[in-house]
């Protein structure tokens, strides 16, 4: 018994110090002008769709949600960014290559086709994520109107 208390009392002490061990939740700086929103001026309806359904993963204006200040949850958030920044940032869509705009929407189209985007874990803490059938579809055609302009 005397084992398992130390145990638990070592365990929480842990928890309690990973605590001290934050994330950067700086914003990069980049130029609004190239942001996607700012490039393309969607609808507001679809703007409110990307928003919510993309820019916290794909984007340098990330809103942190309350529980991002407790490890390790913070880490793994932190590290779902990063990756998302990586894959695809719509700060910097008028910094990109043509070629590579084309690619994204038709990577971003089939995302959504198959449900992978956006990620079911965060559209289960995130319920303005969620997208109907009828938004989906709504998203999917403004993405393809993005594949028939020449820039």
């Amino acid at each position: 018994m005397k084992i398992i208390k130390i145990l638990v009392a070592l365990l929480m002490g842990a928890l309690v110090a990973i605590q001290f061990v934050g994330i950067d939740k700086t914003a990069p700086d980049f130029n609004q002008e190239n942001d996607l929103l700012t490039r393309k001026t969607p609808p507001a309806e679809m703007a409110q769709m990307l928003r919510n359904a993309c820019y916290d993963c794909h984007s340098n204006e990330t809103q942190w949600p309350w529980y991002s200040h407790f490890a390790p949850v913070n880490w793994m958030l932190e590290k779902h960014v990063i990756e998302g920044r990586e894959k695809l940032n719509f700060s910097y869509w008028g910094e990109m290559e043509f070629e590579d705009r084309l690619f994204a929407v038709e990577e971003m189209i089939e995302e959504i086709e198959i449900g992978e985007m956006p990620m079911p874990g965060y559209v289960a803490m995130h319920k303005s994520a969620q997208l109907t059938d009828a938004q989906k579809q709504q998203f999917i055609d403004w993405l393809r109107s993005l594949q028939n302009i020449d820039e």
